[in-house]
């Protein structure tokens, strides 16, 4: 179905190509996993296969690529659009119409379809989706996860022979994911239809795939194989697939289902040992010393909340997004919000930073009404990386947007540059944010914010985009923030990010707090929440691969 003849791409103004030797052969009706870090080829290669590389994007291809039989070198991607279907990493870039149902629609009128035919497929389409009850709604009042779903559906309906996807299931809650997943799954199996996939969160989607494309570092050849025998070298895995290797599985797992059956001696290896649980700080607050002596006496210092909320509602249009919500966060506490999607996270978010107005309840951050309190000032207190990153971006280069970040937060000149490295090395200076990734973008917004160090830090789906070594600098940038006594709330589906860094979990179900407390007492009774580890060592409290590794070193060096 898709032939690769030793393609290389090189854009303009590299030394070296993207992508090189890359000669193989994608087999009709199977679900391709491409896996491999940030900025190895992924979504070049994907962008061969449809024709965006490289008549939308520039470079130059070398070798040939071939889809059913046709040269993307000369079809352009509208002249593939029968055959291929393409869903980018930004969902927003993708619309043409105003409504869930006419953007379902939008694909099959431009080919032509018969209205009878149309309609029978968005039908089908609202139904395997679960956007039945959004038809009507208009896309620009619609959550992330919500958004792609619509991507994903409008490329489904024109029924094509071949789906490029990258990163489809970034902004979907867990659930919502093995909707599309199973879909995707059902495509392949009953219609034959191939599907080419890049996805930093294997533990989605990696025991779906029938094969893996490898992508081990920039300018290698790719390896096509099967996912348990690549997985074992590959730099990124799951951490259903980590955890075999700590344990030495061999062949590793690649489901829960299978790591649940061998864990027995694993388990047995960690009884009478307990996970190490993070713990937020303690700021104590500091008051004047009085002038009387006051008996000494033991006491737990106080802690004055970085954000406090009660009873808050909030309406968006005929939306009721929240209602009757209570938080607290206190200082060097990192809350991590979950929920499907349109719960109400991003919502909440927007309410503690000014951009929305309650309806009803109270909203304070550090002493500060948001809503009514001016930008300038309110960034003293709380800033906010948004899901979409683009809307902090205004420079033409990075350089730029990172000295604009120094002059706004009174740093240091290079503050926001070293962020930007620690997060993602090797962004030039004179790069457009543009042509940045979707992780890259993430990583610059970030950096911004973070440059001046707000007292309450919001994050709005942090991780995506990030594959596993940008998310372990992130996460050791976040706790060393926390430890320092910022407090963090994170609204995020990332269920193994909340595991690795979040002291409670909220989750959110119809704008309604439904769950607050540790994040292991949450996560450990909610299947839909749970990570990878603690559905193999359940009802342990384990969550994280780290918590393992760290058990099996100390009580090995205690033997």
């Amino acid at each position: 179905m898709i032939r690769f003849e030793d393609v290389s791409v090189t854009y303009e103004g590299s030394a070296a190509p993207t992508v090189r030797g890359v000669d193989l052969t994608v087999p009709e009706g199977e679900l391709v996993l491409l896996v491999g870090p940030s900025g190895v080829g992924k979504s070049t290669l994907l962008g061969t296969v449809s024709g965006l590389v490289p008549h939308f994007t520039g470079g130059t291809l070398r070798g040939r690529v071939t889809v059913a039989g046709r040269d993307t070198r000369t079809h352009k991607p509208r002249e593939l659009a029968d055959v291929v279907g393409t869903v980018g990493q930004d969902p927003l870039a993708h619309f043409v119409t105003d409504t869930v149902e006419d953007e379902l629609a939008y694909g099959m009128e431009s080919l032509g379809l018969a209205p009878g035919v149309m309609r029978r497929r968005v039908e089908e389409t609202l139904d395997l989706l679960g956007l039945a009850e959004l038809r009507d709604r208009p896309i620009a009042t619609l959550s992330g996860g919500q958004r792609q779903r619509v991507a994903i559906g409008s490329v489904l309906t024109p029924h094509p022979r071949v789906l490029v996807l990258d990163e489809p299931t970034s902004a979907l809650d867990p659930a919502a994911a093995e909707e599309v997943l199973a879909v995707l799954q059902r495509l392949v199996h009953d219609l034959g239809t191939t599907v080419l996939m890049a996805e930093h969160r294997l533990e989605r989607v990696v025991q779906y795939a029938d094969q893996v494309l490898l992508l081990a570092a920039p300018g290698e050849p790719p390896v096509l194989g099967d996912p348990a025998e690549l997985m074992a070298r590959s730099p990124v895995c799951p951490p259903v697939v980590a955890l075999g290797r700590i344990a030495g599985w061999s062949p590793l797992p690649l489901t829960v289902r299978d790591a649940r059956r061998r864990a027995g001696a694993l388990r047995e290896r960690l009884a009478g040992t307990e996970p190490r649980q993070e713990e937020a700080a303690v700021r104590p607050v500091e008051r004047p010393a009085s002038r009387w002596p006051r008996p000494r006496k033991e006491r737990t210092p106080e802690k004055v909340p970085a954000a406090a909320v009660e009873r808050l509602a909030v309406r968006r249009g005929r939306v009721e997004a929240l209602r009757r919500v209570d938080l607290t966060v206190t200082p060097g506490e990192t809350v991590a919000l979950m929920g499907r999607n349109g719960a109400g996270k991003s919502t909440l978010l927007s309410t503690l930073v000014g951009l929305l107005e309650p309806t009803s309840g109270t909203v304070r951050v550090g002493g500060a009404v948001p809503h009514s309190t001016a930008p300038r000032r309110l960034i003293r207190h709380v800033g906010l990386v948004p899901q979409e990153p683009r809307d902090l971006l205004y420079a033409d280069t990075v350089a730029a947007e990172c000295a604009a970040a120094d002059r706004d937060a009174g740093a240091a000149a290079g503050a926001c540059r070293a962020l930007v490295s620690e997060l993602l090395p090797g962004i030039a200076d004179d790069t457009h944010p543009r042509d940045l990734s979707e992780g890259q973008r993430l990583a610059l917004a970030l950096a911004i914010v973070l440059t001046s160090r707000p007292p309450l830090l919001l994050l709005d789906e942090p991780t995506r985009g990030l594959d596993y070594a940008a998310k372990a600098r992130l996460v050791t940038i976040l706790r060393g923030l926390a430890a320092e006594g910022h407090a963090i709330v994170l609204a995020t589906h990332d269920v193994e990010l909340a595991a690795e860094i979040a002291h409670r979990v909220v989750i959110l179900a119809d704008g309604e707090v439904v769950a607050d407390g540790p994040t292991a007492q949450v996560v450990v009774s909610s299947p839909a929440f749970a990570p990878q580890v603690t559905k193999i060592l359940a009802p342990r409290e384990w969550l994280t691969v780290t918590q393992v590794r760290e058990a099996l070193g100390a009580a090995e060096g205690a033997s």
